[in-house]
């Protein structure tokens, strides 16, 4: 593990660490916030996945959340969203390829050597991390925004037990009825439609659900909310009785500005669970 920085930041220390990744082949970058707790005891953790084009810089400057996360002595963990380099495939678009991960398993050439992002976060990061760093491994939280969102939401419902709460702002809710998602589904896994379903909240949602409880915040005047089909999330969680907070925010779009705003009720949300 590298160490490329770390700041004291509210009573603890902000991060960022880079390491060889077997699962994506080339190196990649992380950010993560230990709260001042965590100098003496393993302490919680929160995973905050980022969006469309971003890295693990834009929620760990932009979002907020240290300040929240150091009041309830919570980790933040924030992953890079692809694996990048000279040598690794890459788009001209910026919602295809290096930015644009979209928290799959790659099977379809250019892409499958090293765009194994579903591996990477929920098998490889964490098991460096839970061994390298103070963390409670049975006390995690999961979160993210929009491309991210997807992920959190994917993840969380496909490891039962793992997360004691989920939430996200903004997530491609639908990927497979969607632009953001048939477009990258296609390019990273193929045509096959049947093999996207473990990638839809949505229809996971239909199929299983969250063992626990859920935050949804969504902007109601974001730019991208027919790419998002958040009333398809919505109807989903209601027709499975999911416990589930839903909130369409008026006059929200779908900028760190309506992250950072929100970003204390989810640190909270997620910390009630976390202690409980």
């Amino acid at each position: 593990m590298k160490t490329i920085s770390e700041n004291r930041a509210f009573g603890g220390v902000q991060g960022v660490y880079s390491h060889a990744s077997e699962a994506c082949g080339c190196d990649m970058t992380f950010g993560l916030f230990l709260p001042e707790e965590a100098e003496h005891e393993p302490v919680p953790v929160v995973w905050y996945l980022s969006g469309l084009t971003c890295t693990h810089q834009n929620a760990m400057e932009k979002a907020g959340a240290q300040a929240w996360a150091a009041q309830q002595g919570l980790a933040l963990i924030f992953p890079d969203t692809s694996p990048r380099g000279a040598d690794i495939a890459d788009d001209e678009a910026y919602d295809l390829g290096q930015g644009a991960g979209f928290y799959v398993n790659a099977t379809e050439g250019p892409w499958a050597p090293n765009f194994r992002m579903w591996d990477y976060l929920t098998e490889e990061l964490p098991h460096r991390l839970f061994s390298a760093y103070p963390l409670d491994e049975g006390r995690q939280a999961i979160t993210g925004h929009s491309m991210g969102g997807h992920g959190a939401l994917t993840i969380a419902m496909s490891f039962p037990g793992r997360f004691r709460s989920a939430s996200a702002f903004a997530p491609i809710a639908n990927p497979s009825a969607s632009e953001w998602g048939r477009k990258q589904f296609t390019a990273y896994l193929g045509a096959d439609e049947a093999k996207w379903a473990a990638h839809d909240a949505c229809l996971l949602m239909k199929k299983r659900g969250f063992d626990g409880p859920m935050l949804i915040d969504q902007g109601s005047s974001d730019q991208f909310l027919e790419l998002l089909r958040p009333e398809a999330l919505a109807e989903a969680a209601a027709s499975a009785r999911q416990n589930m907070i839903f909130r369409m925010q008026k006059g929200y779009d779908h900028s760190y500005y309506f992250v950072s705003t929100f970003m204390e009720d989810h640190i909270n949300f997620h910390a009630e669970a976390l202690y409980a």
